[in-house]
């Protein structure tokens, strides 16, 4: 992979240089030099205010991408290149991290480790050409546990070179936000008895940014629903009532068209799910979303609310739901070279931290500190930072098996910078369906391997997506090749 170029500037270069850079929603004429059909994007982060609680509730101040809750949507085309200015309006460093995005390491968006943080008042021009299809995300790497928390995030789509067989591709953004009695964002971020356990976890869920209403559908028609978890740490566990979603895609992979265990779709924070749903329903009928994952709190949290117009179509669309294969390198399972990583740390484990021994009462403003949890017997903690050593190099072009074993009490969706893997297996059985992820979510004790080609080079972060457990130590840098950031 190579990078055409990659700069940072000043606000005044930017305001002096940036003609015919608009909004994040209009696609741009190139400026010279670019490629032709390069489509292009700028985003600015920075304070707003939103209505998080309903309309009926006060405004909420947030730090978001041009104001919007989630950011703004960003639509590319696989195989074309794309050129993203992000503007920084807040009053700290910031970048962003393309997750789940097969590009170069200088444009990972890791502050120190692949590029410098971008400076309030400051941009930093992105370029990657997405060679995927699929669903995939967008969010800082900086400061995380606030910026994230606070609203910065936002869903990135790349389209497939052909249209997929659908009626209707909707886009649901779920986050989940710890409000006050006043309907602002709780104070508290880096609680350290919470970065011990399960994370920052809401009491508020809004679907795109809004408190969830009924969604309206019509019967007969097929749609592509595309599911994105921006969460700091809330599990998600969905059942569709009436409905027989088919899960056409895992972190924006396709895998083969498969309906979830038991109806019950598992969704942890930063990953994303794409479902085909034949709207079977009768006209003027509702149908629950329900997430029940965490015992004794189930809700609602949406419903499919049907219209009263004549069915689209008697029978299902007559076309497959296979969507097409994306340009992954197959992993040499025979050949491949094997790491085991085992995650460590954390409350009500006997490798847990010793000033977090169990029975500890939770302090009020506890903020991090010494680490709480390791790989290996190692800790990074934060966001990422210049001279991390890398746990370990992996050979370039080779093939790896990635044994990662949880030896916690907790879950932790484990994400991999700059690669998609093959999911092989879960407690040593195959895992079916031809799952790739670049995001996989680990019980207490479950013990995953996935397989990928080292064929990015680069230092590349491996850390828990529980935004806490990261920022407390569950972070890694496996260095692939020689490591350097070549532009």
């Amino acid at each position: 992979m190579t990078v055409i170029s990659n700069f940072a500037l000043s606000r005044r270069e930017f305001l002096r240089a940036g003609a015919g850079l608009v909004a994040a929603t209009a696609v741009l004429k190139p400026p010279p030099g670019f490629a032709a059909d390069a489509v292009e994007y700028k985003i600015t982060p920075g304070s707003g205010q939103v209505a998080l609680g309903g309309k009926k509730g006060p405004l909420t101040d947030v730090w978001a991408y041009d104001g919007r809750i989630p950011g703004p949507e960003i639509r590319l085309r696989q195989g074309r290149s794309a050129h993203i200015v992000v503007e920084n309006r807040l009053e700290e460093d910031t970048t962003v991290h393309w997750h789940g995005i097969r590009l170069p390491n200088a444009m990972d968006g890791v502050p120190g480790l692949t590029q410098p943080p971008i400076k309030p008042g400051e941009s930093f021009v992105y370029e990657f050409t997405p060679p995927d299809a699929g669903t995939f995300w967008y969010h800082p790497h900086a400061d995380s546990l606030q910026q994230l928390g606070r609203g910065l995030a936002g869903a990135l789509i790349v389209e497939e070179a052909e249209p997929v067989h659908v009626d209707r591709d909707l886009l649901w953004v779920l986050t989940d936000w710890r409000l006050n009695s006043e309907g602002q964002i709780a104070s508290g971020f880096g609680n350290r008895m919470e970065a011990a356990m399960s994370g920052r976890v809401g009491n508020v869920v809004t679907l795109n940014g809004k408190v969830p209403g009924d969604q309206s559908m019509r019967a007969g028609e097929r749609v592509r629903l595309r599911l994105v978890n921006t969460s700091l740490a809330r599990i998600m566990a969905l059942k569709f009532e009436g409905h027989s979603p088919f899960i056409v895609a895992i972190d924006g992979q396709p895998c083969d068209p498969h309906e979830p265990d038991g109806g019950r779709l598992l969704l942890g924070p930063a990953m994303r799910i794409d479902l085909i749903i034949d709207m079977q329903g009768a006209p003027g009928s509702r149908h629950v979303v329900v997430d029940d994952y965490y015992d004794g709190l189930s809700y609602e949290l949406t419903a499919l609310a049907y219209t009263t117009q004549t069915p689209l179509r008697k029978s299902p669309l007559d076309a497959s739901l296979r969507l097409p294969g994306n340009p992954l390198p197959e992993p040499d399972i025979r050949n491949a070279e094997r790491l085991e990583l085992a995650l460590q740390g954390g409350m009500m484990s006997h490798t847990a931290a010793d000033d977090m021994k169990p029975g500890m009462q939770a302090m009020p403003g506890m903020t991090a500190g010494r680490a709480l949890w390791s790989i290996n017997g190692t800790s990074m903690t934060g966001d990422g930072h210049a001279g991390m050593p890398p746990l370990v190099t992996l050979a370039q072009g080779r093939s790896h098996i990635v044994s990662m074993r949880n030896d916690t009490a907790w879950w932790h969706p484990m994400h991999l910078h700059g690669f998609s893997f093959r999911v092989l297996k879960r407690n040593g059985v195959a895992v079916p369906h031809n799952q790739w992820a670049d995001t996989v979510l680990l019980a207490p004790r479950d013990v995953v391997e996935v397989a990928f080609v080292a064929d990015n080079p680069g230092d590349w972060m491996l850390h828990c997506h529980v935004t806490d457990h990261q920022m407390a130590g569950l972070m890694t840098v496996l260095r692939v090749g020689n490591g350097r950031n070549k532009t």
